[in-house]
């Protein structure tokens, strides 16, 4: 059985004198306000079939006889009590006639081939439910509004000046800048900022000479004939082992060393391939090739910080 004893009062049963009780539907698997009895049959929480409609209006009938006879009561003792209105009949037959095409919807067997006429129904079924959610809608903003104006109607905006001790205690307003220092000021804040420069002088990096590296690795290879790329640059700085990286593949490219890598990102082994057995520094082996990386080097600019949130540093020149 569903029953709702939170759920909040509706705009006609507000406690009071005049007050009115609000109509609510007392069924075997619900018990509660009516509006809120079609609330879940459209979150699908109850199932409209189980709702005995002819039930919904006997309950209907009757409290609308007992406001008729509350009403002529009142007319009796010589106080004035309003019946009923057209609005909540209105809301009612509303209401009742949504659950009923509901649950004929529900309860009448689906047809395979829909003429122009059953699709009109079933248009004119839906625009009725969405006129019911809009009256819905509605009707919580009503409320919404009536208790603003409520609220807002015991307020009165102030008529009259201030008293004379008060206003002798204002400050007296010294008005000290002129149109032109304002438009100054104003320019000096909308002038876009400069961009932040970190500057490269604190930075001494030591230069390494890529013609150089390839020496020491062309002798070693010469002496060696065979080494892997990791014992040629084991223990030394970063830097150096970049250097003689460039290096080995200039060499590789004028066909003095060979590679070998038995698998992808495996080990990389180098092969001396020359048939030169003097020193390579006085036979030219290193006489070309090396000027794009042993040139003047570029004095390093100032680095503007990177846009995007990315760490990463561009180097003007």
């Amino acid at each position: 059985m569903v029953t709702l004893p939170d759920v909040a009062p509706e705009a006609g049963t507000a406690d009071g004198p005049d007050a009115r009780p609000g109509f609510e539907v007392h069924l075997d698997n619900f018990t509660g306000p009516f509006d809120l009895l079609l609330s879940l049959i459209a979150k699908r929480e109850l199932d409209v079939t189980e709702v005995a409609l002819a039930e919904v209006t006997d309950e209907f009938v009757a409290h609308i006889r007992e406001a008729e006879a509350t009403a002529r009561a009142a007319t009796a003792r010589g106080e004035e009590h309003p019946s009923w209105d057209l609005g909540t009949a209105s809301e009612f037959l509303v209401v009742a006639a949504t659950l009923l095409d509901l649950k004929a919807a529900r309860l009448l067997p689906g047809v395979v081939e829909e003429d122009a006429e059953d699709l009109e129904l079933l248009e004119a079924r839906d625009l009725l439910f969405a006129r019911l959610l809009q009256y819905r809608a509605y009707k919580e903003v009503s409320g919404i509004l009536a208790e603003l104006l409520e609220t807002e109607g015991r307020r009165v905006p102030r008529a009259v000046p201030l008293e004379p001790y008060l206003t002798a205690l204002l400050p007296e307003l010294v008005w000290t800048l002129d149109g032109a220092r304002l438009a100054e000021l104003a320019a000096k804040a909308l002038e876009p900022k400069p961009p932040p420069v970190v500057g490269l002088e604190h930075l001494h990096a030591s230069a390494v000479s890529v013609r150089e590296q390839a020496g020491v690795v062309a002798r070693r290879l010469r002496r060696e004939h065979v080494a892997t790329f990791r014992a040629l640059v084991a223990g030394e700085e970063r830097l150096v082992a970049v250097a003689r990286f460039l290096a080995l593949l200039e060499l590789f490219r004028s066909g003095r060393v060979a590679f070998e890598q038995a698998t992808a990102l495996g080990e990389l082994t180098v092969r001396w391939t020359a048939d030169d057995d003097g020193d390579p520094d006085e036979d030219g082996v290193l006489a070309a090739g090396f000027e794009e990386f042993d040139g003047t080097p570029q004095e390093a600019g100032p680095v503007r910080p990177a846009t995007g949130g990315q760490d990463v540093t561009e180097v003007v020149a």
